[in-house]
């Protein structure tokens, strides 16, 4: 029975709710970093300098940290120098000129102004005529200039103490995706495989459908990776992860080249299948003997090693496949030339080179 209205509203709704509980998931320590840091920006100016009223104490210390690890620290450094450059002038501006519209369209107009002849940095100068408006505006207080700067200082200051202590989860993150990754490249020419041996239509065209639905596995993996780099580079006691973040950010590339030819080969096996054109058996032991090679890739990249261990499997899959009947079907030869090309994407995971992989595989079989 088909699904009616009210039970597609259900499904997208359920899986709505998931996303969003796993975005939180994926962001708790960047929320509970910046409630701890704005109520530590809070205390220090309040009950160690005695400032009645630290407003901009917590505003600098959240907008400088954020929700995201890229370029951290200069984020802090611009918010920092913006708040305060905002809130200064807006306060010894209010202060000789008065509140009022014009007033506010010069000092926004000088904190700008200011905040480019210090750094041309979009977010400092933002954050410059921001809280200059907020100063002149809301909260004008033309004997508390030196107060407010110095509030938005401390908030800027633990901010970037705050920066530098992140998680060791983004660290494992891009290994985590790329072992994800690798594992779909297994199930898919798993699949694959027992389509070429049984010619089921409808289970050809299923895996055609789940295969064009991975290309969000790529993205995560780059996600990750780039948010694994910008915590090393935000964090001095991350540091010396950097080495082997870089070589699992290296990983993206001839990954996202093996899920696209792994995905070519499941559409070269679902045309066969439509067919009814006939795949030697032995094509079909190739691609789960390539599945095992993978399967063993993932399970290295799992336990945070390159999958080097995956490169003698893939080697003798690639002798495999030149030592395999030929067959007049122009599908089932279309399938042979995708499985060698899936070898040479894998030994490239497996960290040999392009001309390295490709030379590993012997001349096709004639």
């Amino acid at each position: 029975m088909e699904a009616g209205p009210l039970d597609r509203m259900w499904d997208r709704g359920r899986t709505s709710a998931r996303s969003r509980v796993a975005r939180w998931r994926s962001k708790w320590w960047q929320i509970g970093q910046c409630a701890l840091a704005a109520g530590v920006a809070w205390l220090i100016a309040a009950d160690l300098f005695g400032h009645t009223t630290p407003f901009f104490a917590p505003v600098a210390a959240v907008v400088a940290l954020g929700t995201s690890y890229g370029q951290r620290l200069r984020r802090v450094v611009e918010v920092t120098i913006g708040v305060a450059v905002g809130v200064f002038l807006a306060d010894l501006l209010v202060a000789w000129l008065g509140s009022g519209w014009w007033q506010i369209g010069l000092i926004v107009a000088l904190s700008m102004t200011a905040a480019f002849l210090l750094d041309s940095g979009q977010l400092l100068v933002t954050q410059a005529a921001v809280q200059s408006i907020v100063v002149a505006a809301l909260v004008p207080d033309p004997g508390a200039a030196f107060t407010r700067w110095t509030d938005a200082v401390i908030g800027g200051g633990v901010a970037l103490l705050a920066a530098t202590a992140v998680p060791a989860a983004p660290l494992r993150r891009p290994r985590e995706q790329a072992a994800v990754v690798m594992r779909k490249i297994a199930a898919l020419l798993r699949a694959a495989g027992e389509v070429m041996e049984d010619g089921e239509v409808e289970q050809a065209m299923d895996l055609l459908a789940d295969a064009r639905s991975t290309d969000y596995l790529i993205r995560e993996l780059q996600a990750a990776a780039d948010e694994g780099l910008s915590v090393v580079a935000s964090s001095p006691f991350r540091v010396r992860h950097r080495g082997d973040l870089m070589k699992m950010s290296e990983l993206v590339d001839p990954l996202d080249r093996a899920l696209r030819s792994t995905r070519v080969l499941v559409r070269q096996t679902a045309v066969a299948a439509y067919h009814r054109r006939p795949v030697p058996s032995s094509y079909a032991h190739l691609a789960h003997d390539l599945a095992d090679a993978a399967d063993l890739a993932s399970a290295e990249l799992a336990a945070d090693r390159m999958a080097v261990a995956a490169r003698v499997p893939l080697l003798a899959v690639g002798e495999a496949s030149g030592r395999v009947e030929r067959t007049d079907v122009l599908a089932a030869e279309a399938i042979l030339a995708q499985l060698r090309s899936v070898v040479v994407d894998l030994l490239m995971v497996s960290g040999l080179g392009q001309l390295e992989s490709t030379d590993a595989l012997p001349p096709p079989p004639r």
